[in-house]
């Protein structure tokens, strides 16, 4: 069963709160990347040259264009693609200049992007991401794998720093059921997300944001990794089949049983509630991208 309605600004406000705190469920879902050793040279056509090294914070995301604003305030906008290669500074997680997804590319992140010029624009080659403003990042990616109890914690340290709650609009919310204790796509389910897809490929600037639920059987930790697979689904679904861009998308989420949207009381309510919620978004600080 599917449903596309406007989504409750709460929605939102949870979701992208706990969607910093999905790097391994994120990680799982770049599967369709470039491999890490192609060069981003080996994509650039021949009428792109080198262009100046930007070095700033991420101010706002935008489809696949992200706002660098320096110290001195000036802004740059810059398309990131494909062949973009995203890495860390040694100690992030653990790994030596690691690729990362796209999904890491936060709002408030300090960068420096080397880039391409390309006709009017700019076009990231490479961007690296500064290991000691991404200390938060890495205490969430942490208390995910520690268990629900301390993601929660984790998450509700991060409201505070996660100034991009009420940086999106929310265009529309396509929810995709489950069986119970399922994480399998139906027909139905993988119609509605291609659908979503296009949806948002008409949208100017659209980015998705995936979050799963369940419904309220079952404990706690098997919950939070039963929505975290269904999101997974999803969100591989959305890039292998329906050709959504890893680059468009925010890190996906799994909410366990927050969140329901009808009573758990009901086998009709937990129908409902074992849903992934596929959030259409735009941001709000779009000037000049």
């Amino acid at each position: 069963m599917s449903v596309i309605s406007k989504s409750p600004k709460f929605l939102l406000s949870v979701a992208l709160l706990a969607g910093a705190s999905s790097g391994s469920l994120s990680a799982q879902t770049q599967d369709a990347a470039p491999p890490a050793d192609v060069a981003a040279t080996a994509y650039m056509p021949a009428e792109q040259t080198e262009g100046p090294e930007i070095k700033g914070i991420i101010s706002a995301r935008s489809g696949d264009r992200m706002q660098v604003t320096a110290d001195d305030g000036s802004k740059s906008v810059i398309t990131i693609n494909d062949a973009t290669k995203i890495s860390a500074s040694k100690g992030f997680f653990g790994l030596n200049r690691s690729r990362l997804p796209a999904t890491s590319l936060l709002n408030g992140v300090p960068v420096t992007v080397k880039t391409l010029q390309s006709g009017d624009g700019l076009v990231a080659s490479k961007i690296n991401l500064q290991n000691k403003d991404l200390k938060t990042a890495s205490m969430i990616h942490n208390g995910t794998a520690q268990g629900f109890e301390e993601q929660t914690a984790a998450t509700a340290a991060l409201r505070g720093r996660m100034g991009e709650i009420d940086q999106y609009n929310v265009k529309s919310t396509t929810n995709v059921n489950f069986d119970t204790g399922k994480a399998v796509l139906s027909p139905q389910a993988k119609n509605d997300l291609c659908a979503a897809a296009s949806a948002a490929e008409g949208t100017p600037n659209a980015l998705l944001l995936v979050v799963g639920y369940t419904d309220s059987t079952g404990g706690d930790e098997f919950n939070q990794v039963l929505s975290e697979k269904r999101a997974s689904r999803v969100v591989n679904y959305l890039q292998q089949a329906c050709g959504w861009k890893p680059y468009r998308m925010l890190t996906p989420t799994g909410m366990s049983e927050a969140d329901p949207v009808a009573s758990n009381d009901t086998v009709e309510g937990k129908a409902q509630n074992r849903r992934v919620a596929v959030n259409i978004l735009v941001s709000k600080a779009v000037d000049g991208l």
